[in-house]
């Protein structure tokens, strides 16, 4: 086989032609990994390695097909998870994840790992360890983040669905970015373990990017469920996420907002991206309707956003710094400077950010009570451009003297913050709030700017709306097809 007919098939129909004896798993892995040497330099996607020598007999719904993991919460026993850091790069890890083993135990082969911001706190992948991943649709743009090694590398052709997770859009963002589907199942539905029970009080979840809205169901059904050493059981459905690919999902009622408290004018291509979208629904007969108004407070819910997110970094600071004796040398400047307002936020209140989530969650709720979807951009821009936003000279300098005088937390009592929600947020303003109030989201590639850019968009579903959101998803796969589009690297 060679790569032009590689890239025809995804996940599922590659497993099928190796069920059928009609290709080999050791074939597939050539091509992926030719692939690979081909465009991996220009894109920087996969950043590590993993042994694989696939089965001679191999079995699992996905036998035999080509598969990366994230190098962020998805550990492969005996190579480090880097999660992006310097810290980290040279610590491994002593299990598999319990995502990977179902991966493994479905058939996938696993043979890289991809690249990630550090900690996975960023919207863009742009580590100093492994150095920026680049979009295959523009390689002087980014591909997202924090799972943007993952979609440049499906986008790229690489595979047809990777490993990824998403802690506040990490897997809908790069979506976004890369022409992909992008799956945030909600909470509880996948597994974090067995090293931790609930990432981030349950906000971050595990997942994957894709071409297909078949392929993205069919990993749902592999990865869902609980764990014995998970926080609960999940409920999950009676039949399989993959049946819901065809099934009608009915007459829905749709709620679209595109303004946003952080980003009250987003670039006309967001606003084109849903108008293109609104006009499939309705033709799909579909009821939907603009909201005057958000569904919660967007402005409060970002902010909350953020302080948890500040504390978080704190903690895998110091995480990582007792588990390796990594100083201060062993991560970002961007990174020391959250961990430092993390540090200075009071213990009250960041359990007070945390417990709004119920309030932002209540706000949602009372919004599905009329409506099933919420419809937005997923992101506000298309995607920006590499470096596009490091820190100015003199702000590093600052920064610097900042953090070796350890008064980096002195920067609470400036605008430091709003200057973080309006750099990092203001382009990305839509998806937290599926991971605050752990409600299921997707985005899906139906749009591309008059410059050949992917700029995908958001559904939000209430609890247990998978089904729906697939039911959707294939629906509008169907009416806007999107998996033959091919980048132009």
């Amino acid at each position: 086989m060679d790569f032009d007919e590689y890239r025809t098939y995804d996940a599922t129909g590659l497993a099928k032609l190796v069920a059928d004896n009609e290709v080999s798993a050791t074939e597939l892995l050539d091509v992926a990994r030719r692939r690979a040497a081909a465009v991996n330099t220009a894109i920087n996607a996969i950043v590590r390695d993993v042994p694989a020598e696939p089965e001679r007999t191999p079995a699992g719904p996905f036998a035999g097909v080509p598969f990366l993991i994230k190098d962020l919460a998805q550990d492969y026993a005996g190579l480090p998870t880097s999660a992006g850091s310097r810290a980290l790069a040279s610590a491994p890890a002593t299990e598999h994840a319990t995502v990977v083993q179902r991966w493994l135990d479905a058939g996938l082969v696993i043979f890289g790992k991809t690249n990630t911001p550090e900690f996975g706190a960023k919207g863009i992948t742009e580590p100093e360890l492994w150095g920026a991943a680049h979009n295959p649709w523009d390689l002087t743009r980014s591909p997202g983040g924090s799972s943007g090694g993952s979609a440049a590398a499906v986008a790229a052709g690489i595979v047809p669905c990777a490993g990824a997770n998403d802690g506040g859009g990490s897997i809908r963002i790069p979506a976004g970015c890369c022409g992909l589907v992008g799956l945030k199942p909600g909470r509880g539905l996948t597994p974090s373990g067995p090293a931790v029970g609930e990432a981030m009080h349950g906000a971050a979840v595990q997942g994957v990017v894709s071409r297909t809205v078949r392929d993205t169901a069919a990993m749902l059904d592999v990865l869902r469920g609980g764990e014995p050493a998970g926080p609960y059981q999940p409920g999950v459905p009676a039949t399989a996420f993959a049946d819901c690919v065809g099934a009608d999902p009915g007459r829905l009622r749709i709620g679209v907002r595109v303004p946003s408290a952080i980003n009250p004018d987003p670039h006309p291509e967001a606003r084109a991206a849903v108008d293109r979208t609104v006009a499939a629904l309705t033709d799909l007969g579909h009821h939907v309707e603009e909201l005057a108004a958000a569904p919660f407070d967007d402005a409060v819910l970002a902010r909350d956003f953020l302080l948890t997110w500040f504390v978080h970094i704190a903690w895998e600071v110091a995480e990582a710094k007792q588990h390796t004796g990594a100083g201060d040398d062993g991560f970002e400047r961007d990174t020391m400077l959250l961990a430092a307002l993390g540090r200075a936020t009071s213990s009250v209140d960041y359990v007070d950010a945390v417990a709004r989530r119920h309030d932002h969650t209540r706000r949602l709720t009372t919004f599905f009570e009329s409506y099933d979807l919420l419809l937005t951009p997923t992101m506000a821009t298309p995607p920006p451009r590499v470096g596009e936003f490091d820190l100015p000279i003199l702000m590093q300098r600052a920064s610097d003297v900042l953090i070796r005088t350890r008064t980096a937390g002195l920067l609470r009592f400036t605008r430091i913050v709003d200057d973080i929600v309006d750099q990092n947020l203001k382009w990305v303003p839509y998806t937290q709030l599926a991971n605050l109030t752990g409600r299921p989201a997707v985005s899906l590639p139906l749009h591309w700017t008059a410059d050949g850019l992917p700029l995908g968009v958001q559904f939000v579903a209430p609890l247990g709306g998978e089904a729906v959101l697939l039911q959707l998803a294939a629906q509008l796969e169907q009416a806007l097809p999107w998996a033959d589009r091919v980048p132009p690297i």
